[in-house]
């Protein structure tokens, strides 16, 4: 999978310093001081994060990665970056010697994701990769090995498992208040423009699947606490107007999880359809409209006793504004990195939701990876 330059060419000398990483980490656990960051891409996803992480009070931005030195510059001005902290991607290995630098948040395109997380590990930093992992189970375990091979930590950016609303729907179930759950619908997609990176192989990985399908897929992996064992799936393209020359515009899959859970999924990149998932149990429903970074709300209705026993209904929003998932999902990091714990969302996390979306386009008849 080449890349031109502008693309982000695939690099050379990989850096190899996590001897030095014991330093770091000492230094990031003393006196106090606020994690630093290093951001890697300076796109849209990147000023949620960095967003977050300035309205928090755990973290910092220490460090800039960026092909365009004047963008950088703004942004660098904006977040007291200092001129030396900011990297090209040919330097950017030379962020080993910056004491400032903790850990690094990849927000690159998805095929470029395992090789800027192995060369951030090598240069002895920790990292939030942004999802999906990468786009393929082969690089997922490369990520992790390089990762525990220089002792640094690997945390994917599933934001949504450190959201409120999200963790309610999640204790319910647990709870047993929707009874034994039978199956969950789920869908996500949009309406993508021309030109977007995220509908080509060569950067994105695949189609809708990987960049707003993988929603739905963690979804109900987080939602019944079991790995999906069976697959269908079918794959269309309806537009034929170039912007799905090389990925397909529909998917939709089912999945049997052990305890026989099915779920059905569907996303797209042809329309607008907002993000959802449904839970139907033996006792009620429960609903979460949206994927989305605020504005997450939870209905449901159940029954705690027989037939005839008055239903319980719940309609709640989660309050909260952007970028507080981002802040949440910062912050659990650091926590991580300075009293040493794994990451609710490591990268095994990751490399599971990889494996799965390699059973679904097998399923359809499609390569992956």
């Amino acid at each position: 999978m080449g890349l031109t330059r502008r693309e982000f060419s695939k690099l050379g000398a990989l850096g190899l310093a996590a001897q030095m990483l014991p330093e770091v980490k000492a230094e990031a656990q003393g006196g106090g001081r606020k994690v630093g960051y290093c951001i890697i891409g300076l796109g849209r996803i990147a000023d949620h994060f960095m967003r977050g992480v300035q309205q928090g009070s755990t973290s910092q931005i220490t460090g800039l990665v960026s092909g365009h030195r004047d963008k950088a510059e703004r942004i660098a001005a904006q977040y007291g970056v200092p001129a030396s902290s900011i990297y090209s991607y040919e330097d950017m290995d030379r962020m080993r010697e910056n004491k400032a630098i903790d850990a690094v948040y990849v927000a690159l395109p998805n095929s470029m994701h395992a090789e800027y997380t192995i060369r951030s590990a090598k240069a002895g930093k920790h990292v939030i990769c942004e999802k999906p992992m990468c786009v393929s189970v082969s690089e997922a375990e490369a990520m992790i090995a390089a990762c525990n091979a220089a002792n640094v930590k690997l945390m994917i950016a599933y934001r949504l498992h450190y959201e409120p609303t999200t963790l309610k729907a999640i204790k319910m179930i647990r709870d047993g208040v929707l009874g034994k759950v039978q199956a969950i619908d789920s869908a996500n997609g949009f309406n993508i423009a021309a030109g977007e990176w995220r509908a080509t192989k060569k950067l994105g990985g695949g189609g809708p699947l990987m960049d707003v399908g993988i929603y739905s897929l963690n979804a109900t992996r987080y939602l019944t606490g079991e790995e999906p064992e069976k697959f269908t799936a079918v794959v269309s393209t309806i537009d034929h107007d170039g912007r799905f020359d090389t990925v397909e515009e529909n998917t939709s899959w089912t999945m049997r999880f052990p305890s026989g859970i099915v779920a059905s999924c569907s996303t797209t990149y042809g329309a607008s359809m907002q993000g959802y998932y449904k839970v139907f149990g033996s006792k009620g429903w429960l609903e979460v409209g949206s994927f989305g970074y605020q504005g997450i709300r939870l209905r449901a209705s159940y029954t705690a006793g027989g037939r005839g026993t008055p239903a319980t209904n719940v309609d709640e929003t989660n309050p909260e504004l952007d970028p507080k998932q981002f802040e949440r999902q910062a912050d659990h990091f650091t926590e991580c990195i300075l009293e040493n714990k794994t990451p609710k969302t490591p990268g095994e996390e990751g490399l599971r939701d990889m494996q799965h979306i390699q059973s679904i386009y097998k399923a359809a008849g499609i390569s992956f990876g």
